[in-house]
């Protein structure tokens, strides 16, 4: 409980933040701090923010591009839908440090070689975003996030898109999302199951704070290393939990296994039912939100909504039409493996898939006896 209060007092500190309005000194840096990941999914991916300290006029101020207002109107459905506004804040260097060394994630600075200038401008155009219009922003998970609008702001100052890939990418991003929840199998389950297509695409958009701080490493700006020092100024003791049975393949395995011995019908209506309700949220969600990351979801074709039509007929006799309903969820069950069959996630809804196979011939031969 302790520690609920305490890391809400942090969150509460850094959405008051402050403005700094005295003008930097030839003393000023600018330094991108990356933020380590951790298990729940708001850190699953970690966190970038952008440091400036001036010794002249003892600033030390980071600014954080991934807050938001949990007392915003319809809060959950705007977070679904992909219109909840997010914002920049800013404060103390000590306090944001503190924060994340007590919830034990590594912090890592990268201190940035440019000129006074440039870094004139990029304060002074992150600052007076603080007092404007420009503060909020739409989150976007890949296009547009605390570690993107880093990237934005630093390029605009140069004038130029100094900050990108430095050589072609050859993942997809759901391979390069899917070793963050190595540890959390029905986190990184679910992750792969609510994503469509977009996620599939080349990973092209440098979006993660830890690929930008190893990007960092390798670019450089008017002929010399962008990053001219790199600390490590806290690295996070990993707790070694071991396995987790209930948070493994293993565990969704042995309850499909029971539900296929079982062979019990009222069973198998809760898991179809199950199924449905899920491809039927899946559905709905693509058409509600402007996520891209969740439309053209064909993992439809798995946890599909025909199976609450199938059991409609199927319980009412209608074995005619039961019969087409699961044919074609069946077709549609093999397309499915078609699709997935090279993709990252794949063994991990290779349980359900067998199952699902499993039951409906089952029911096939069940109806003609």
């Amino acid at each position: 409980m302790t520690r609920k209060i305490l890391t809400l007092f942090f969150f509460i500190l850094f959405l008051t933040g402050y403005s700094q309005t005295v003008p930097l000194s030839n003393n000023a840096e600018v330094s991108i701090i990356t933020i380590g990941t951790a298990s729940p999914s708001y850190a699953l991916y970690g966190h970038t923010g952008i440091r400036f300290t001036d010794i002249s006029t003892n600033l030390d101020v980071v600014f954080n591009y991934g807050a938001f207002d949990f007392d915003t109107p319809n809060f959950m459905l705007r977070f679904v839908k992909g219109d909840l506004q997010y914002f920049v804040t800013s404060n103390t260097y000590a306090d944001f440090e503190y924060s994340y060394r007590y919830e034990n994630r590594s912090i890592y600075e990268q201190k940035l070689d440019l000129p006074i200038d440039k870094i004139r401008t990029l304060y002074t155009e992150i600052n007076n975003s603080l007092t404007s219009d420009e503060r909020f922003y739409t989150y976007k998970f890949i296009d547009k996030n605390c570690t993107t609008m880093v990237i934005d702001k630093v390029n605009e100052a140069l004038g130029k898109k100094v900050i990108d890939f430095q050589k072609p990418q050859e993942k997809t991003y759901r391979s390069v999302l899917f070793p963050y929840a190595n540890e959390q199998f029905f986190q990184q389950l679910g992750i792969n199951i609510i994503f469509g297509t977009k996620v599939d695409q080349e990973a092209s958009k440098l979006f993660l704070p830890l690929d930008l701080m190893q990007e960092l490493k390798t670019i450089t700006y008017n002929g010399k290393p962008l990053v001219k020092e790199t600390t490590t100024v806290f690295e996070a003791q990993k707790e070694n939990s071991g396995f987790n049975f209930f948070d493994s393949i293993y565990l969704l395995i042995v309850v499909l296994g029971i539900i296929v011995v079982l062979n019990n019908q009222k069973v198998i209506s809760i898991y179809f039912i199950v199924l449905g309700l899920l491809g039927l949220f899946f559905s709905l969600i693509g058409l509600y939100s402007f996520h891209e990351e969740v439309l053209w979801n064909y993992n439809v074709l798995l946890f599909n909504p025909f199976y609450l039509v199938f059991l409609y007929f199927h319980n009412r006799n209608n074995i005619i039409k039961a019969k087409r309903v699961k044919w074609l969820i069946l077709l549609m069950l093999v397309i499915y493996v078609i699709v997935v069959l090279n993709k990252v996630y794949f063994i991990s809804v290779l349980p359900i898939i067998i199952a699902n196979f499993i039951l409906l011939l089952r029911i096939r031969i069940q109806s003609t006896n």
